[in-house]
């Protein structure tokens, strides 16, 4: 028998172990704190070939640097105004222009260190195809902002209807477990959410937050899903990743030759 005390601990955290929902709930809103930079492969499910075909590489660098290439290396897209000037946007003033990084401003953490209450920020990931990419980075459309109160069922934006459990995901350690969606789901991308209708097997990288992998269990093989393998976290990049032209720097050792003009006179 579940008493009240250790069923408010599952739910809300507190003392609730790793492998509780409230500590999957936490870990899904936790992303925006635990990295800045993200080299990984991503390949969307049930896809039209094989892993080699649908693939991608992605280099990520918050806020908004984001550089794509396909499996044998051809640039399918790159950011290009990460130093662009940002005065229109401050003219417009809009409260939601002045918010600041979500890594500039602190969350109520809870005791294992994971994020239990997002705070109001500038939330928001670069998007590629649609908005499961963005949303797989930060997947807190599966826990909401902040905890529920525990008197209202089925008001959580999903359900845990398995026991979270430690398992390991490309050789990372993550928290798996399988969800449904409630009434009051609000997937970042309508069209694509990470937890789709029915059930879904939903995978989360423990040190970084991110979703690595979303598998439908109902739908017959035909609800979308998608994998993540995480190949680096915090890597320094260099503006000219996510640039279109690079701006490398003259490299002095080299001969730079230095052309005459014939002499007018």
């Amino acid at each position: 028998m579940v008493t009240w005390d250790a069923k408010h601990a599952q739910e809300h955290g507190g003392d609730a172990p790793p492998t509780s929902a409230a500590s999957f709930r936490n870990l899904c809103r936790s992303s925006p704190w635990k990295w800045q930079s993200l080299r990984f492969e991503y390949t969307e499910t049930p896809g039209s070939g094989p892993p080699a075909t649908d693939m991608v590489r992605a280099w990520l660098r918050r806020p908004g640097a984001l550089r794509l290439e396909s499996a044998d290396g051809t640039l399918l897209g790159s950011t290009t105004g990460i130093n662009d000037s940002r005065d229109g946007l401050y003219i417009s003033a809009t409260r939601k222009s002045w918010l600041l990084p979500a890594h500039l401003v602190t969350p109520v953490y809870d005791d294992g260190g994971l994020v239990r209450r997002r705070p109001e920020a500038a939330y928001g990931e670069p998007s590629f195809g649609n908005g499961r990419f963005a949303a797989a980075l930060d997947p807190v459309e599966l826990a909401g902002n902040a905890p529920v109160p525990l008197e209202f069922p089925n008001a959580n934006a999903v359900e845990v209807l398995e026991p979270v459990q430690e398992v390991t995901h490309e050789g990372r350690t993550a928290l798996e477990t399988v969800v449904s969606p409630n009434p009051g789901y609000r997937p970042l991308d309508s069209a694509t959410p990470l937890c789709g209708p029915g059930r879904t097997r939903i995978r989360v990288d423990a040190g970084t937050g991110v979703c690595v992998a979303a598998e439908p269990l109902d739908g017959g093989g035909q609800l979308p899903g998608h994998r993540i393998r995480i190949l680096a976290v915090d890597e320094y990049m260099l503006d000219d990743l996510f640039v279109a032209q690079p701006m490398n720097l003259t490299d002095v050792r080299e001969h730079i030759p230095w052309p005459l003009r014939p002499n007018p006179a």
